[in-house]
């Protein structure tokens, strides 16, 4: 037997409310692809930071390529050979990609031979990236593409990935996990977490499983299907969607001839997008990160209202104008992609979270005589958090203190709860367990079945085919013609993601008019 890469022996890791890691043991050969699954809240990402030196255990050893060590920070981690790729991002918003990236390297390179290197690297791998783009205007996919490159350029004998592919196309995917099983078979071994237990089976050849911090079974994942690697992590099987058919109603939000310039110039022009969402069904947007997703979801929400007069309307109402407080007073809530920041505010509770985007509810008051009513405020909050299983210490838990999912779930959660008339969601189940992105899409066809309009902007293509009615796919600032979700496949939406959807629309019409063709020669005989 070789030395083992990595070695974690006894490792505990306690906070005032929850103990994140309890007695955590976990080997990593070299070259092995070893993946940790578990929930949401199972301790999986305070596991990764603790051998990446962000976080220090309580109690415990690791041991690295045989030699016990104690990593103070993660200079200290990308010293030994550690990278690791967060699943939120450690970017600074207002430097370059190049800057970012030059940040985390050796001072012994000059900024312009890392610009270079970023450009090979992004051109071998497939992630397409510009190092001389500012972070703050990539989408979320793009950053991560800066992340995984950053961490491939440290040549790391040890990589952990905290859910890598949550924004990466199908085809991207593929790619890296070329780029993968490549840096496996050279003897780096990858630490590798995601919720896509279809990934997991593919990729690794080890599995480790945690439940409430603790160890609860060490498998082959190639040897498992995905229910019973469901039933290892939360215990069953999730349940299966009902998507029935139902007519749609009236127009709830149409969107006409939607021309907006970029802001800044690395966005996207908004190029003539026109399509309509009607109550009672819900209409999907595929397409890769940063062709105007962006763009367009911040003209629906009313924080930008720059488009001329007329070219989103919710009902008879031009909103164009409106601000995001006006269209909620209309019944328009969203979800943005970005949980902390725009989702929540970090430093706040996850009650006074509920307040920012709900005071103006008239279904749910807040203020009397200028005081706000924090029982009732921490009721609601303590609510959405049952209905939809976040684990939290209690409505009083700041928004950071929360994993990634359980805060996804907390945001979705407020949104819905609030009975929108249309919701918008963009990356509805980014980060989330099977089990929760189970409710979450059901919860998304039970608005639909209630007579809501839902918009769910997405780049998970098995996503969009589980809850959508129709689909439409976005490139380059330019909306292709709605398809209904039975009538499309993967191949063709894949397709359509590069922009090619003019010639499948002509192929279609030419059909169409052939078929017209031959009626009248019948009438004609």
């Amino acid at each position: 037997m070789s030395t083992p890469r990595l070695q974690l022996s006894g490792i505990t890791k306690r906070y005032p409310s929850v103990v994140a890691n309890s007695d955590v043991s976990l080997t990593v050969l070299p070259g092995e692809t070893h993946a940790v699954l578990g929930e949401n809240g199972a301790g999986k990402s305070t596991l990764m930071k603790i051998i990446y030196g962000s976080v220090k255990p309580d109690e415990g050893t690791v041991t690295f390529n045989g030699q016990v060590v104690h990593i103070k920070n993660p200079q200290e981690a990308r010293a030994l050979g550690i990278s690791m790729v967060f699943q939120h991002f450690s970017l600074f918003d207002t430097i370059t990609v190049a800057e970012n990236v030059w940040l985390g390297l050796s001072k012994t390179l000059s900024l312009l031979e890392v610009t270079r290197s970023i450009e090979t690297k992004a051109a071998e791998y497939g992630l397409d990236i510009d190092p001389q783009r500012p972070v703050h205007t990539l989408s979320v996919g793009e950053m991560q593409r800066v992340e995984i490159i950053r961490a491939l350029l440290t040549n790391p004998q040890l990589l952990i990935l905290d859910e890598p592919t949550s924004v990466l196309t199908p085809q991207a995917v593929e790619k890296l996990f070329v780029v993968l099983k490549k840096l496996a078979s050279e003897g780096c071994s990858i630490l590798y977490i995601s919720h896509k237990l279809h990934e997991i089976r593919e990729l690794c050849n080890a599995c480790t499983v945690l439940r409430g911090g603790k160890v609860t079974g060490v498998c082959n994942p190639a040897h498992e299907s995905n229910a019973s690697l469901s039933r290892l992590m939360i215990g069953a099987e999730p349940p299966q969607l009902t998507h029935r058919p139902q007519d749609p109603g009236p127009s709830v939000l149409r969107v006409s001839n939607l021309t907006l310039a970029r802001e800044d110039q690395f966005g996207v022009d908004l190029d003539a997008i026109s399509f309509e969402v009607r109550a009672g069904e819900v209409v999907g947007i595929a397409g890769v990160s940063g062709n105007g997703q962006k763009e367009l979801l911040t003209a629906l929400s009313g924080e930008d209202v720059r488009a001329a007069p007329g070219s989103v309307r919710m009902g008879r109402i031009d909103v164009t104008g409106l601000h995001p407080g006006r269209r909620r007073k209309l019944g328009l809530f969203f979800v943005p992609e970005e949980r902390l920041g725009r989702g929540a505010v970090p430093t706040l509770s996850l009650a006074h979270n509920l307040l920012l985007t709900r005071q103006e509810t008239i279904a749910y008051p807040r203020f009397l005589g200028g005081w706000i009513r924090v029982r009732q405020l921490q009721a609601q909050a303590a609510g959405i958090i049952a209905r939809f299983n976040v684990k939290a210490g209690g409505p009083n838990s700041m928004a950071r203190s929360l994993s990634g999912g359980n805060l996804q779930k907390f945001i979705v959660g407020r949104e819905i709860d609030a009975s929108p008339k249309l919701f918008i969601v963009s990356q509805p189940t980014w980060g989330v367990d099977v089990g929760a992105a189970a409710q979450i899409r059901s919860e998304i066809l039970a608005l639909r079945n209630a007579g809501c309009a839902v918009l769910v902007v997405s780049e998970e293509l098995d996503e969009l085919f589980e809850v959508c009615d129709r689909l439409h796919v976005i490139a380059r600032g330019q909306l292709s013609p709605s398809v209904p979700t039975a009538q499309a496949t993967v191949e063709t939406i894949g397709e359509w993601m590069s922009g090619l959807w003019d010639r499948a629309v002509q192929a279609h019409l030419a059909q169409m008019s052939d078929a017209a063709d031959d009626a009248v020669e019948v009438v004609h005989a």
